[in-house]
């Protein structure tokens, strides 16, 4: 086993509210990654995504605003909205792979991560043979 496939990797996933961040880690299921939820869109430390999880590799996840408010009936403003993405513009400067998920199905995002692990070398099979 070479030292890429032996690694135990550790992947964090920012975003907004109602983005698809924990529909994501709930269909991902790979034996030598850890996927973490960072709620950095909730924190005023900047850098938060780091300090308590350092990860390897960082994925953002985004949504507009009027479908975070369809997807979850958020009550929220426009500004509460934007407060988010301003808290997470570090995260964002540090993404390895940011996804705009407004026209994609849960599926559609998991196999774009998914790919993005394998052009990475994470992940040696196809995308298609990892659990859920």
């Amino acid at each position: 086993m070479d030292e890429t496939s032996a690694k135990k990797w550790k992947i964090g996933v920012v975003g907004p509210c109602a983005s698809g961040k924990s529909t994501l880690i709930a269909g991902l299921n790979v034996a030598n990654i850890e996927f973490r939820h960072i709620a950095q869109e909730h924190s005023y430390v900047p850098t938060m995504w780091k300090r308590l999880t350092n990860p390897d590799l960082l994925i953002f996840l985004d949504a507009a605003y009027a479908v975070t408010c369809r997807r979850r009936n958020l009550n929220w403003t426009d500004a509460e909205y934007a407060e988010q993405h301003r808290r997470l513009s570090h995260a964002r400067q540090y993404a390895d792979l940011y996804i705009m998920t407004d026209n994609l199905s849960p599926e559609d995002v998991r196999t774009r991560v998914l790919d993005f692990l394998r052009s990475k070398q994470i992940m040696m099979f196809d995308s298609s043979s990892v659990s859920r």
